[in-house]
Formats: C-alpha cells, sequence, structure tokens
C-alpha cells in the first residue's frame, strides 16, 4: 500500500500549531507573497500544461536551512530608521511565521561589507593570543545577531574569516591585490596564484587554531553559539579586500595538525568545514581530501560562486560527504526580477546537487548597496540612504518562497517532468514544491503525488510554493 500523504503544511517551526490544509503562495514583479485561493487550473485554453511526477520515497539530503549574512553596513543601514520599522524588518526576516532565515553566517574579522579593515587581534606576534578581543564587534556585529536571536531564539550560525590577522600573512596585509584608493598594500606584495597567503610556520599556525579557539568561546560568552565553522572565505579569491588564498595542502595540513586536534582536544562540538570554496576546478577539492587525518576532522565542502561548476563533480565522486552553499552571487545592485530569476537557478544548481543549505549574502544595505571597498551589491532589503524608504526586493521573496516552508531536518526529494522545480518532504511528512514560471504566459500545472493530484494555472513570471 502506497504511503498515504499527510497533507500539513510547516510554516517556520512549529508543525502541531499548523492548520491541516493545502496552500498556495505565489510571486510575481508586481504582486509578491500573494495568498492563491484555489488550487485549479481555470480552464481557459491553449496553455501550456506541464506535468510534475513528486515522490517523496526518493530521498536526497536533509536540509539544515536557509538564510543570509550579518555584516558591519547591513546594520549601519538599519540604524537610518525608526525603531518600529526596523522591529518589522526583523520580525519579518527571522520571525518562524514569517521568513523564517534560520541558518545564518558572519565573518570572523572584517568581510568585504566591514567598515573597514580590522581582525580581533592585530598585535605582531602575539602567539598566545593575550591581545584577542572582540570589542569592535560588542558594538555592531553582535548586536546585529542578538536582536534577530530575539526572533528566533533557536536559530544556528557558522562563521568564516575572510583573512587571518595580517601578522599572519605572507604580505603582513589584510588585502591580496594593490589598489591605490582602496588599500596601501605595495605592488610587490600582492599574492601570487597558486601559493598560499598565510606563513606556514608552525608558531603561526598553532597561534590561528588558537585563535579560532577564542573566537568560538568569545562569542559564546555573547549567546551566540557557533554551530559550523568554515576554515577561510573564498579560498582562492585574490581580492583588493581582507582576503588569504590558500593551497588545498596547506589548508588541510592546518586542519589536520592544528585546527581539529585543538578542537578535540578541547571537547569542542563544533563542525570543521573545509573552506568556502569559490574553484569550478575539482581538483582542489580531490587534494584537499587526500589527506586522511584532515578527513576526519572535515565534516564537509561549502561551495558559492564558481564553485556551482564544481559541486555536482564532487557529490558523485565523494557521495557521503555533506555539502552546502555558502554564499549567493550578489549582482550590482539591480535588485530586479532577473536577479530573482539568476537566484532561482543558481538555487536549483545546489540543492539539486546535494546541497543541505542556501545562503544568501547581505540582509540589509543602503540603497545603492555599496562596499566600504567601492563594490556596489544586491541585499534581499535596501533601505534608500535619502527617503529612508524601505524595499523588499524579488530576492527577498523568492528565498521565503523556501525559507517559510521547508524546516530544518526535511529532505530534498525527487521531482520530474519539468525544470523549474524543486521539491522537500517536511520532517511531519507534508510535503512542500517550489515550482517557477519563467514564461510571459500563464501555464498550467499537474502535480502528482503519492495517489493524489493537484492542478493549478502558474501566473507568468512567477514563483510559487505549494503546501501538499
Amino acid at each position: 500500500m502506497m504511503k498515504k500523504l499527510v497533507t500539513v503544511c510547516l510554516i517556520g517551526l512549529s508543525i502541531t500549531a499548523q492548520a491541516r490544509k493545502q496552500q498556495w503562495i505565489s510571486t510575481t514583479a508586481d504582486a509578491p507573497w500573494t495568498i492563491e485561493k484555489k488550487m485549479k487550473t481555470d480552464g481557459k485554453t491553449p496553455l501550456e500544461e506541464v506535468k510534475i511526477k513528486i515522490n517523496p520515497s526518493e530521498r536526497r539530503q536533509q536540509m539544515v536551512g536557509f538564510g543570509g549574512c550579518f555584516n558591519e553596513l547591513g546594520w549601519e543601514a538599519l540604524k537610518l530608521i525608526p525603531d518600529a520599522e526596523r522591529e518589522e524588518i526583523f520580525n519579518k526576516m527571522f520571525s518562524p511565521a514569517e521568513a523564517n532565515f534560520s541558518y545564518n553566517r558572519f565573518p570572523i574579522g572584517a568581510s568585504d561589507y566591514a567598515a573597514g579593515f580590522y581582525s580581533l587581534n592585530e598585535t605582531d606576534g602575539d602567539f598566545n593570543m593575550t591581545n584577542f578581543s572582540i570589542a569592535r564587534d560588542k558594538n555592531c556585529l553582535i548586536p546585529y545577531i542578538q536582536k534577530a536571536q530575539r526572533y528566533n531564539p533557536s536559530m544556528t550560525f557558522f562563521a568564516s574569516p575572510w583573512c587571518p590577522p595580517s601578522w599572519m600573512k605572507t604580505n603582513n596585509h589584510y588585502a591580496s591585490v594593490s589598489s591605490e584608493q582602496y588599500n596601501n598594500l605595495p605592488l610587490p606584495l600582492q599574492s601570487l596564484p597558486g601559493t598560499t597567503g598565510f606563513k606556514m610556520l608552525r608558531g603561526y599556525l598553532e597561534a590561528y587554531a588558537l585563535y579560532f579557539s577564542k573566537f568560538l568561546d568569545a562569542y559564546k560568552a555573547e549567546g551566540i553559539e557557533v554551530k559550523d565553522l568554515h576554515v577561510q572565505n573564498e579560498v582562492v579569491a585574490e581580492q583588493i579586500f581582507p582576503s588569504c588564498i590558500w593551497e588545498p595542502q596547506d589548508l588541510s595540513l592546518f586542519i589536520a595538525e592544528y585546527l581539529g586536534p585543538r578542537f578535540e582536544k578541547e571537547n569542542r562540538p563544533v563542525n570543521i568545514w573545509f573552506s568556502t570554496l569559490n574553484t569550478g576546478n575539482p581538483e582542489y577539492m580531490r587534494i584537499a581530501l587526500q589527506n586522511q587525518k584532515a578527513r576526519k576532522y572535515i565534516k564537509g565542502m561549502c561551495f558559492q560562486w564558481d564553485g556551482k561548476r564544481s559541486i555536482g563533480t564532487i557529490n558523485k565522486e565523494f557521495p557521503a560527504l555533506r555539502l552546502m552553499q555558502t554564499e549567493n552571487e550578489c549582482g550590482g545592485g539591480e535588485n530586479n526580477w532577473d536577479s530573482a530569476l539568476h537566484t532561482w537557478e543558481l538555487m536549483k544548481i545546489y540543492l539539486n546537487n546535494g546541497a543541505e543549505a542556501y545562503t544568501y549574502w547581505n540582509f540589509v544595505l543602503q540603497n545603492p548597496g555599496v562596499s566600504y571597498w567601492g563594490w556596489t551589491q544586491n541585499s534581499m532589503i535596501t533601505i534608500d540612504a535619502n527617503t529612508r524608504k524601505v524595499i523588499y526586493n524579488p530576492e527577498f521573496y523568492l528565498m521565503k518562497h523556501l525559507s517559510h516552508f521547508v524546516a530544518p531536518g526535511a529532505y530534498k526529494i525527487t521531482a520530474t517532468g519539468y525544470e523549474d522545480v524543486l521539491a522537500f518532504q517536511n520532517p511531519d511528512g507534508s510535503c512542500v514544491a517550489v515550482v517557477a514560471n519563467r514564461s510571459e504566459q500563464p501555464r498550467n500545472v499537474t502535480m502528482e503525488v503519492d495517489d493524489r493530484k493537484v492542478k493549478a494555472t502558474l501566473k507568468a513570471n512567477s514563483f510559487n510554493t505549494f503546501c501538499l
């Protein structure tokens, strides 16, 4: 007998409190987050018809969650608006009844959307980390995170450095590429591709492992416990802002001989993930995994940017390895419907190739979202620098189409017959299908789940979530 489908839509983190019913939410550029009243086709012809078969028995990866990244410039943007509007934004982003961004990231030291260069210990040669401090973070990053926790105390975190303290790098500088406008790095001290920007000496490696331990303890004391540690942001990215390139064998050595053993000795319940991988060459990952001692400590691998070209290969070659997507491609400040379509394509690549989490980049930025180093990028929410108007961009709603309905612990399941669908089964047995119609015309769709069929007419250029 086929398993009877439990028609419960899980909204947020609470299962038992929700009514048992089907639900359909649609989003277009002009009408975001619309509750559709009827799940049936309108009978109009001729319309292209799509038949989707959803297979709850064909489980793939178990999902950890969806979220974004806390950065200093996001907090500065939120300071521009009155308290009531700021609280509304936090509610809409983090409340389990709203977007429920429950798996979120923040940097260790400066990211490219910090307000300037800094690390948590800039005392040259302080191998014992005597001068380690999160004092700067207590004024900006930590309040940002703690306010989000008020709306969802059970949210979980991962963290990664964009670069180590500058004195641990071979060029003694945060940046890897010289820029007269944005940093004072001399041209002869630029990073060289194919090398490691970290000083691969025993004292520095030991001190860097201690640096991570100090960071985890300091944030835990603030009520922010990091579940997953990603050892380096974008391992092959030479940037004018904080960055550090690593050769795979060197990063594996650091994990195998220093970071992993320290965490093991401390009995520290933190998962070590191998980097955030921004390379499309799977050989980088293969080399790293040749270090069997490092394999003992590596929980999984994380991909972003050009990593979209390598995650599928790694998923096939190492099927037991956990995988994660860690940073949505950021656009150029367009914040439009095309940006959402591009993010949808990325979601399909990563989630169909084993990623158990999907993370956006900046939650909130001023409009335009210009970084300290002159880059303009997208964000889910923008605050106009002149009018203080708050704008929820199309990518916010696209992210919500998954994060609002797909619970932590859900399984990615297969869906066939149509390329623009992602399907999940929640821990309570309910199924969620996110379906896009990228056509300029409405489209009829029939979804079959076990022995049941659901029909609907999708609006032109729309994202749709069905709780089945």
